[in-house]
């Protein structure tokens, strides 16, 4: 009885090995299976996350972002339109060397420094600034005319008693010929302009200007007419008006009230052109 027990035994624990297979067999399907679900991407919903991260990290338009596709389906993006330094084997490089520089890169490592424009945009800023004071020194203005570069861009501040009378939107003879000459140097750029009207915190209430708001935006306005009639392409320039509420001095004086009465004119440079609506294709057009 004991030998016919042990062989029975042994018959049993030489079939164990059948559970260790098939559970091996079920990890394995359960493995593909995870691998065939994480194929199969959503092709515009990942076309669209890929276009917004190169948007955020080159701080400009997107570029052009196209999925692969090939006969099973989409796979990983790839960029539009290839890097010139990229190594393609089989068109004279060795394909054992490779070269890659990503712009994207290169444009954020711009960016954090505050170097993403060129050098000869830099140099175009600083020649209508140049000529601007020189403007204003020549005609013994530059207390009212003051020009600044700043991250945006060039900023030129005209004071209000330059332009109008108090609590006026029109401008007289004098403030026009002002403004003709300062859009001649204007003329010579591509860039965006803003022109900004602002005011101090004294409350105004006529019947034509209900608050500051009304003033600073026809203001404003007004001055955008001048430089488009003057030759600035229209597509170039926009008007806001921020009433009080951008003031650069404090209102508790007359001086830094006097201060914040004012036009300010913004060139801005053309990384900001991913924010001003049609201008890609349209600037100096």
């Amino acid at each position: 009885m004991s030998r016919k027990r042990e062989h029975e035994a042994e018959k049993e624990n030489s079939e164990r090995w059948l559970l260790t297979y098939s559970d091996l067999i079920t990890l394995l399907m359960i493995f593909f299976v995870v691998l065939y679900s994480m194929s199969k991407v959503d092709a515009e919903k990942f076309k669209a996350v890929a276009a917004s991260l190169n948007k955020a990290l080159s701080g400009g338009t997107p570029a052009k972002i196209e999925l692969a596709t090939s006969p099973s389906g989409p796979s990983l993006f790839e960029t539009g339109t290839p890097s010139s330094t990229t190594t393609v084997p089989g068109k004279d490089t060795d394909p054992n060397k490779t070269t890659h520089t990503d712009p994207d890169t290169t444009n954020w490592e711009n960016l954090k420094t505050g170097q993403g424009n060129s050098d000869a945009e830099n140099m175009s800023i600083e020649a209508i600034k140049a000529k601007l004071d020189k403007f204003a020194a020549d005609n013994g203005i530059q207390s009212k005319l003051m020009s600044s570069i700043e991250e945006r861009g060039l900023v030129i501040s005209i004071q209000e008693t330059l332009l109008f009378q108090s609590g006026s939107a029109d401008i007289n003879d004098r403030a026009r010929q002002i403004l003709e000459r300062i859009s001649t140097v204007l003329a010579s750029s591509t860039n965006q302009i803003r022109v900004e009207g602002h005011t101090d915190n004294l409350p105004i209430r006529t019947a034509k200007f209900p608050s500051n708001w009304e003033l600073s935006v026809i203001r404003s306005t007004n001055v955008v007419e001048i430089l488009q009639s003057a030759g600035i392409a229209p597509n170039r320039l926009s008007a806001a008006g921020y009433g009080e509420y951008r003031p650069i001095a404090s209102n508790d004086t007359e001086e830094g009230r006097g201060k914040n009465r004012r036009i300010d004119l913004i060139i801005l440079r053309s990384k900001y052109d991913v924010t001003e609506p049609n201008t890609q294709n349209s600037n100096g057009n």
